[in-house]
């Protein structure tokens, strides 16, 4: 039994122009089956799929607060002039520049339109083959206690873990990080962002969520009623859902 990554949840008071930018952000294309609005690789992708974690764009009735989300997307770039490129178009399509407390470091830091902050990153030889998105990135106070729970929510290795950092990518070595950063602030509101869990085929989601609950999960009610799918937040609050297979 695991889980694995699939889906980075992100809310928004407009999720189809939300959707829109950030198809043009991974150069992926947009649909809207549905309520929301769901940015993916083209080619008919089918799960498990270890290097697809791809963006759902889902719309809530409110905006976002001026605190910082507590998980992010790092954006990958192949060169100096990409990553130039890349923050001009985007800042044309409505992101604009965002401190979160960075410095002076060589990535740049952004806010999509409705405040939802990511960065692009200066070109690393570990990204070469992540795909656009390089990093799913989390704050919280333990990283070491993130890898232990993550680790083994999910089939993905982990493949760093200091007092100031953890690391886990798919065990088949390709596709996006998942990376745990040591911050000094704490969880104060719901984040905009989180991830969405899936079951391999056969599994339980069911059971999936009980083994979950065991390693230090909690269950999670945001009124979401009777849905296929079930809510949980880990030991430090982040929240999360495990999807039904379908």
């Amino acid at each position: 039994m695991a889980l694995r990554p699939v889906m980075v949840n992100i809310k928004a008071l407009d999720a189809p122009a939300v959707g829109r930018f950030w198809a043009e952000a991974l150069g992926w294309p947009a649909y809207s089956p549905g309520v929301t609005t769901y940015v993916a690789p083209d080619g008919g992708l089918v799960w498990p799929h270890p290097a697809a974690v791809c963006v759902d764009v889902v719309p809530v009735p409110g905006p976002k607060t001026a605190t910082k989300n507590r998980m992010h997307l790092d954006l990958a770039t192949t060169s100096a002039s990409h990553q130039t490129e890349l923050v001009a178009r985007l800042t044309a399509l409505g992101a604009t520049p965002a401190r979160v407390g960075q410095g002076d470091v060589p990535w740049t830091v952004l806010a999509d339109p409705e405040g939802n902050e990511f960065c692009v990153l200066e070109p690393r030889e570990s990204h070469r083959d992540t795909g656009p998105i390089a990093r799913v990135v989390v704050d919280c106070a333990d990283p070491r206690a993130m890898a232990r729970f993550w680790g083994e929510a999910m089939d993905w290795t982990v493949h760093e873990v200091t007092d100031e950092h953890a690391v886990l990518r798919s065990a088949k070595g390709v596709g996006t990080y998942l990376a745990f950063l040591r911050t000094p602030d704490v969880k104060t509101v719901p984040d905009r962002v989180h991830l969405d869990l899936l079951p391999y085929p056969g599994d339980d989601p069911a059971a999936e969520a009980a083994r979950l609950r065991a390693l230090g999960a909690t269950d999670l009610d945001i009124g979401q009623g009777d849905v296929p799918w079930t809510c949980l937040t880990d030991p430090e609050g982040h929240e999360f859902c495990i999807l039904a297979p379908h």
